[in-house]
Parts: structure tokens; C-alpha cells; sequence
């Protein structure tokens, strides 16, 4: 019934964006941050070592409960010198229909990860397929292979080391791209 304490309770216990900061900031302290907040969507990060302890909080806290990996990919900053790659994970609060987005970055020469997919079982293949293209050593991984590349690529192709086109065409005119 409207206006019983129960009720009253239910409403001041939703899941808010400001009460995940604050469960987060309570259990790690300063090992989480970047904080911020975008079309409603919660994100932060925290280094890379702690991502299966920062996971794992998520997913078996009782008031959290972000039990649903949406998505696992990766993004190349080729600029940011020792924090190259970014991990991204994409959790979902299923009961609350609240999501988070969870970042860890890495250096490109050692672009080792620990794996989620012990955790959530979706992940497997995410990170498989995040290997394929980015080139994140899933650390622990049951089948880290490519996916959907050939094993002869001895390259990510997602990662921004190649130019966008062949600079060395004569066939293109750049008058007709806005370029000239």
C-alpha cells in the first residue's frame, strides 16, 4: 500500500548512481576513481591488477548486484604513453535495470589482464575476441586464441598503429574529399 514504511523504504533504497560511487569508495577506497557520469550511465576505473576484485564486488554484493557482463571490449589511446589499451566492461543490474561502465587501462608492451570469464561465463568469448583485434593477453583465459582472424596475423587490426589510407595512392584525387 502507498504511504506504509515498507514501501517508504523501497523507494529510498533504489539503486542510484551516487549510492554505487559511495559502495565502491567505502570498499576500495582510492583504488577506484575517475568517476564521472554521462547520460546517466556511471563510470570509473581502477588500475588493471584490481579488476577481478572490483568485478567480483559488483557482481556478489548484495544491494549492487551486477550479475550481467553486456559487453567486454577494448579502445586504443595510442597517445596516453603507458596506458595505451583500455579494458571496458559493461555491467548490468538485471533487478534495478541499472548499467556501469568499468574501465582498466594498460601498457601496449604488456598488455596483460586478468580474466573475467571464470566470473562471468559471456566474458569468454569477449575476450576472446577483444584479443583477436586489440591484443589484450587475457591472463588465465581457458582459450585464448583468435576468433575470427586468421592465426597468421601477426598484428591486431584494431589497434591505431596503421594509417587510415595508403598514402602513397596517385589515384585519388583529394579535390573530391574536401581535401584540396
Amino acid at each position: 500500500m502507498p504511504g506504509t514504511p515498507g514501501n517508504l523504504n523501497l523507494i529510498e533504497m533504489a539503486l542510484t548512481n551516487e549510492r554505487i560511487q559511495q559502495q565502491l569508495t567505502e570498499k576500495f577506497g582510492d583504488i577506484v576513481f575517475g568517476f564521472e557520469e554521462s547520460y546517466g550511465l556511471l563510470s570509473f576505473e581502477a588500475a588493471k591488477e584490481n579488476n577481478l576484485k572490483v568485478l567480483q564486488f559488483l557482481n556478489d554484493d548484495a544491494e549492487l548486484g551486477f550479475r550481467f557482463l553486456t559487453d567486454l571490449c577494448a579502445v586504443n589511446y595510442p597517445d596516453q604513453a603507458g596506458r595505451e589499451l583500455a579494458v571496458v566492461y559493461h555491467l548490468h543490474n538485471l533487478a534495478e535495470n541499472v548499467r556501469l561502465r568499468f574501465k582498466v587501462f594498460t601498457d601496449i608492451q604488456a598488455p596483460d589482464v586478468f580474466t573475467a570469464s571464470k566470473l562471468f561465463s559471456s566474458a569468454n568469448w569477449m575476450e576472446r575476441e577483444t584479443y583477436d583485434f586489440f591484443g589484450v593477453n587475457f591472463v588465465g583465459h581457458p582459450n585464448l586464441k583468435r576468433i575470427l582472424n586468421v592465426d597468421e596475423m601477426d598484428y591486431f587490426p584494431m589497434r591505431k598503429e596503421f594509417p587510415l589510407e595508403d598514402q602513397t595512392r596517385v589515384d585519388k584525387d583529394d579535390e573530391m574529399f574536401g581535401r584540396g
